[in-house]
């Protein structure tokens, strides 16, 4: 074995490989997006600015942008006053969020073919949710 060989099977890439061609892996909406997603809407319909929603909220503008755009899991205080600001509950803002998680769960369900399994009350029992609803996990 040459030394440039001996060099060869020693090197580590720092970067990872770039994803193989085609359709990426959909993966499982994490809750921080759906809240953040939430939240910008809500701001947005408004015609809010971040800056106005977060001295309503009592918290950085920059934070409310990390926390609008998924990058910071807000703690329920965070969450409470940012809906606040909005004119919402925590309730709402949850309920909204869950909603999107509900549409997007079952979008994926469709595309990949698996129906996912029913969670809730009734659940596997065929007599359904009663009045919130059926949500349906990938398997």
């Amino acid at each position: 074995m040459t030394i440039r060989e001996t060099n060869r099977a020693d090197v580590i890439p720092l970067r990872p490989l770039p994803a193989p061609p085609g359709p990426a892996p959909s993966r499982e909406p994490l809750w921080r997006d759906l809240v953040g997603e939430v939240l910008r809407r809500e701001r947005r319909s408004q015609g809010r600015t971040l800056k106005d929603v977060a001295a309503a909220a009592r918290i950085s503008m920059p934070y409310l942008s990390e926390v609008e755009r998924g990058r910071k899991e807000a703690s329920s205080e965070v969450l409470a006053a940012a809906a606040r600001a909005l004119g919402l509950t925590l309730a709402d803002l949850l309920a909204l969020a869950q909603g999107e998680l509900i549409r997007l769960s079952a979008a994926r369900s469709r595309s990949t073919g698996h129906p996912g399994r029913q969670v809730g009350p009734g659940a596997g029992t065929g007599t359904g949710a009663g009045a919130m609803g059926t949500v349906r996990l990938a398997a």
